[in-house]
């Protein structure tokens, strides 16, 4: 006779995600974890959207002649793949995702300060992404992703309006996420959370938070007006009309450098995170990285003019916004100066996490460094609207801050779901992103500076090879994002469950809370009595953990 035993089920304790189910608890929520998660599926998708458009382009760049598409849906191409990774992936996807869940646990709050609005805030990205999608659907725009006037205020017979639409409600959603943030990081610190001893996570996003707030309302009504002329032919823009088109440079740009501050800011948080932990000690300078991000949300407002350098602009104008944008590349370094210094003499362990960590500095080192050379006024005018700036872009925004994205997804995932990822395949898609992504963008370096212009359908024969190593560097760098995915979605069901600080990390979201949290944060509310990172004496060598 045989007799077996059936094993036990574990009883999960209550949190956010199992308190409550139903579509109705996640699309009427007001708890910020579950926000944050609707953000991440969003964001994923459209990240998704925008891939899809890049992979077309560089297939169709195989070919000197283009290899798919006509010049006109290869406008569209560029465009749709701007406004995409710009508005509804860059722009959100760290604040809205890891600052959403993150802050009030780093803090000591037991939510947001205005939940009802951080609802509201996804609302209004959900329906800008959905105005979006229908402007694709409906046949795209072929303007670029700046909307330069008078061409789409003018010429352009694509769906202009469609997708300044979009990126006008998307806006909205921005200054309300950066809003919740300031008042939450003023208001709701725990009792002896300092601002000594916020964590650089949230210095960060309080630095965005002011970018968002002040920057944003600038682009929305410029997109006011540029609706304003294409409808009712006001004289805004349009030189035939009495306008001015460098107007909508200024306009247009003196948000959109900022926005790219708000696109690295929060990843640089995330770095300053992760070197600190994975290097199992006090992050070095904490006052200086601290402050560099407030210099860098100020300065950020200062130094839009370098994007006119080839626009007519005075000489002296030009001299200024140059030294200018050396002067903001200052506190970036500082950054990167002590994140190396934290490294040094640390007990490091090369974890998944940490990798991406590697990754963002390397990377973002060296579009930091172009971007230099794009400051310099005798350079730019030769390298402008080349293959060089698409080079530098990409290395700062998807070399950096979808590095520090992807390592915060890794980092944190233990904490959001309550369950561990195959470390194993985590590491070797950390290795396919760093190769794919230098295969596909440092060929663009070279045929910049070679003087192959960007948004061409078509180009030059001694072009080809070149182009072709990008496009298969873009194919190995497709596969490298898609992996995770995969297996963190297999995680999240069948994953092994996740101690409460996996890492041995400190902070309040660590070490005052479950994995996953219950659904106001904290059975008790923490008291903070000691700095951030307190890791104690660094170890006298340094020892790596596999």
């Amino acid at each position: 006779m045989n007799i077996t035993f059936e094993q036990p089920k574990i009883k999960e304790s209550p949190n956010y995600l199992n308190i409550r189910y139903g579509w109705r608890s996640w699309l009427l929520t007001t708890d910020h974890k579950r926000i944050a998660l609707l953000y991440l599926f969003s964001i994923t998708a459209f990240f998704m959207i925008g891939g899809a458009f890049a992979v077309g382009m560089r297939l169709n760049l195989t070919s000197p002649n283009g290899l798919l598409f006509s010049p006109e849906t290869y406008n569209k191409l560029f465009t749709m793949h701007g406004i995409i990774m710009i508005f509804f992936f860059l722009i959100p996807s760290i604040p809205a995702v890891l600052g959403n869940f993150l802050i009030p646990l780093m803090i000591g709050a037991r939510d947001l300060a205005f939940p009802r609005i951080n609802l509201l805030s996804w609302y209004l990205y959900i329906i800008g992404g959905i105005v979006a999608v229908a402007a694709v659907a409906s046949g795209g725009v072929d303007t670029g992703w700046t909307f330069y006037a008078p061409f789409s205020t003018t010429y352009s017979n694509t769906h202009v309006i469609m997708t300044a639409v979009a990126v006008f409600v998307a806006g909205f959603s921005s200054i309300l996420t950066g809003l919740n943030f300031i008042v939450t990081i003023h208001k709701m610190r725990a009792p002896g959370m300092t601002w000594f001893r916020l964590p650089l996570f949230v210095w960060s996003h309080y630095a965005t938070s002011i970018i968002q707030v002040l920057g944003t309302p600038v682009v929305a009504i410029t997109i006011v007006l540029l609706g304003l002329e294409r409808l009712f032919h006001a004289g805004i823009f349009d030189p035939k009309l009495g306008g001015d088109p460098i107007l909508f440079q200024h306009l247009f740009w003196f948000y959109s450098h900022p926005a790219v501050y708000i696109m690295i800011l929060p990843g640089m948080g995330v770095i300053s995170e992760l070197v600190t932990c994975f290097s199992h000690k006090t992050v070095f300078g904490y006052g200086f990285v601290a402050f560099s991000s407030v210099a860098i949300a100020v300065l950020s407002f200062l130094v839009w003019g370098h994007h006119l350098f080839v626009s007519g602009q005075s000489m002296y104008a030009g001299l200024i916004f140059s030294l200018l944008s050396f002067m903001v590349a200052v506190p970036s370094a500082i950054k990167v100066f002590n994140w190396t210094a934290t490294m040094y003499r640390g007990s490091i362990s090369y974890d998944t996490p940490m990798l991406y960590a590697f990754g963002f500095i390397g990377l973002f080192t060296i579009g930091g460094l172009t971007g230099l050379f794009l400051a310099t006024v005798a350079i730019d005018v030769h390298v402008t609207d080349t293959y060089f700036v698409v080079a530098h872009f990409h290395y700062t925004m998807v070399g950096g801050m979808v590095m520090a994205y992807l390592g915060g997804i890794h980092f944190w995932f233990p904490k959001i779901t309550g369950r561990m990822y195959p470390e194993g395949w985590a590491r070797f898609a950390a290795l396919v992103v760093f190769v794919g992504f230098n295969l596909t963008f440092f060929p663009q370096f070279i045929l910049g500076y070679l003087g192959m212009p960007r948004r061409y359908a078509t180009y030059a024969p001694e072009f080809q090879s070149l182009n072709v190593l990008s496009s298969a560097g873009a194919s190995i760098l497709g596969v490298g994002y898609l992996i995770p995915m995969i297996y963190l979605a297999w995680a999240w069901n069948r994953g092994p469950r996740a101690p409460a600080n996996p890492w041995g990390a400190k902070g309040l979201e660590w070490e005052k809370s479950p994995s996953p949290p219950p659904t106001f944060n904290f059975d008790e509310m923490p008291v903070v009595t000691e700095n951030a990172y307190n890791y104690g004496a660094a170890p006298g060598a340094t020892e790596a953990h596999g």
